[in-house]
């Protein structure tokens, strides 16, 4: 599986302290997939009682394109457990 960034997605990254092999560990290993904005996914998964969260696009021969990425705590909001 070939994986992209686009230069937001490089700009973040780097902003937020991630790496890019953290980047496409969660979108090879997901805890989860979701569907985002604009057709778009977002792959979850847990990293020391956080999220890492990557929205990214797959085009129509298979590559992926990451959007951004970012890590968060609110790990109930973001895996359901949150009432809004």
């Amino acid at each position: 599986m070939e994986i992209r960034f686009i230069p937001h997605a490089l700009e973040r990254i780097e902003e937020r302290g991630l790496s890019k092999e953290l980047v496409d560990e969660a979108i090879s290993n997901p805890d989860s997939v979701s569907g985002g904005y604009f057709g778009r996914k977002v792959a979850q998964k847990r990293l020391n009682g956080k999220l890492i969260r990557v929205i990214y696009e797959e085009t129509s021969d298979g590559v992926i394109v990451v959007i951004t990425a970012y890590i968060t705590s609110k790990v109930r909001k973001y895996e359901g457990g949150e009432k809004r």
